[in-house]
């Protein structure tokens, strides 16, 4: 795990050097992805070209893995994987996250030209190096507010991942020893203010939810959590 300065978002301070598999974790505090969750987002894109995968859902509930393990089994060339937690602009920074790459990274893309965004240097407080995405290769967008940054693509696959409250708030503030403490009501507000407004989980074709046992596994609108409903 690499040493990440304090005050990152919760998926940052996770590390990603290794891949995670659609049926192995090496971290107690990441879930395991099954099989059938990997596939059936990979059914969702067959034989779409350049297809954007938008992976949204609550702080802690696993969608960083989920991207991980989709990235892994993705047939062909790998899609370009952008993590909202380094676009955010701090911790106040959630809905301006969202409406900046909606604005400079998709619809560009969606044209046939070159998507971009701002990384945060999060040590630094201050915006960072501005990143480039080239057209014609796959791009998945995931962490909380997902679907507001792909709001202009509405052929997007929308693959919302849920959690029990007390699970995924557990999950994230053990996996990151502390560091998230402080910034947990602070995010929790954003989200919640970001559902009560905008109601994502009603735009997901796609339901994965997590389980007590630690797994993220395929859930039917129906049985999955509404975020709707808890915020």
């Amino acid at each position: 795990m690499r040493d990440d300065p304090p005050g990152r978002p919760p998926a940052v301070a996770v590390a990603h050097a290794d891949a995670v598999t659609a049926e192995a974790s090496d971290s107690p505090f990441e879930p395991i992805v099954a099989a059938s969750a990997v596939r059936g987002i990979l059914a969702a894109v067959r034989g779409r070209r350049a297809p954007i995968v938008l992976i949204d859902g609550p702080s802690g509930a696993g969608k960083s893995t989920l991207a991980d393990a989709v990235l892994d089994r993705w047939p062909g060339p790998a899609p370009s994987l952008v993590r909202l937690d380094d676009a955010y602009r701090g911790w106040n920074g959630l809905a301006r996250a969202g409406s900046d790459l909606a604005r400079t990274l998709v619809p560009p893309l969606r044209r046939g030209g070159v998507g971009r965004w701002t990384r945060w240097d999060w040590a630094a407080d201050a915006p960072g190096a501005l990143e480039r995405r080239r057209p014609g290769r796959a791009l998945i967008i995931e962490g909380c507010g997902a679907f507001a940054a792909g709001a202009l693509a509405p052929n997007a696959v929308h693959v919302w991942v849920a959690a029990p409250d007390a699970l995924r708030k557990r999950r994230a503030l053990e996996r990151d020893g502390g560091r998230y403490d402080p910034f947990w009501a602070i995010w929790e507000r954003q989200w919640r203010r970001y559902v009560h407004r905008a109601v994502p989980e009603r735009r997901a074709s796609i339901h994965v939810r997590r389980t007590d046992d630690g797994r993220l596994e395929p859930a039917s609108a129906q049985s999955a959590p509404s975020a709707a409903a808890r915020a």
